[in-house]
């Protein structure tokens, strides 16, 4: 595992690693002073890229050392010639970061990407000090195409149009079979069984207008999770980390230095 890239573009860096037969990709603003603030890794979700978090990362950096991956398949990561279930996506995280050589760091997954943070920190947990799970997913009662879709477009009304060319851009560089693989395995991993083997402090965040993530589920994430709290950001639909990264932000940049 080794360096392979550096390049920097406005406010973030991109770098990028070889992770086993993987060159990953992911982007990072650190703060001017370094006081010693674990780092916070943001996780994108089914289908996407870090594209989406990338507003948030350029929040968190002013405070923080904070980063997002694209992981393969996605974004500028390379393209696997089989799709990627979720085992050998947090594989492939948990060896980005070792590769990067990161302290046990703060995983803020975001739907999905809340997946892949739980699986990471129940199978490595020495790389996870802390969970942020936005808007996780999926709901045991959410588990079919129809509801799926059902969810997406009542939530779809309330984000910011701003982010549709981004998924467009996502869904054309992943493909049309890694994206609904993506989606697949978010529907077949029961995370249920995985979060009270969760071992660190964990934050859920739930969207007040979230209609992807219902706050009965948000609160069942909460209880199943020991160590875990739930905070509610009033206004937001699912995609908080890009529709609201300023009011975010705080929210993180607190709970990850209390862990």
């Amino acid at each position: 595992m080794k360096r392979t890239g550096i390049e920097r573009d406005a406010e973030l860096e991109r770098r990028t690693v070889k992770v086993g037969d993987w060159s990953v990709t992911a982007w990072r603003r650190l703060p001017e002073v370094d006081d010693g603030a674990p780092p916070v890794v943001c996780v994108h979700g089914a289908g996407i890229s870090s594209r989406e978090l990338r507003p948030l990362v350029a929040a968190l950096g002013e405070h923080v050392p904070a980063w997002t991956v694209d992981l393969p398949g996605f974004g500028r990561s390379t393209k696997p010639p089989h799709p990627m279930g979720l085992p050998a996506l947090a594989d492939a995280l948990a060896g980005w970061l070792a590769a990067e050589e990161l302290p046990p760091a703060c995983l803020a997954g975001c739907s999905f990407g809340c997946q892949l943070a739980v699986d990471v920190a129940v199978r490595y947990p020495e790389r996870v000090g802390s969970l942020v799970l936005i808007g996780p997913t999926v709901d045991p009662m959410a588990r079919s195409w129809p509801r799926l879709l059902a969810g997406w477009l009542r939530n779809s009304v309330r984000e910011d149009p701003r982010m549709a060319p981004l998924n467009v851009a996502d869904y054309r560089d992943a493909g049309l079979r890694q994206v609904l693989a993506s989606f697949r395995a978010a529907m077949r991993d029961r995370v249920e069984d995985k979060l009270p083997h969760v071992s660190v402090p964990t934050l859920v965040v739930r969207g007040e207008f979230d209609r992807m993530v219902s706050q009965e589920w948000a609160e069942e994430v909460t209880r199943l999770t020991p160590s875990a709290r739930l905070v509610i950001v009033p206004g937001m639909p699912h995609m908080i980390p890009f529709r609201g990264p300023e009011a975010l932000m705080p929210i993180i940049r607190e709970f990850a230095a209390d862990a």
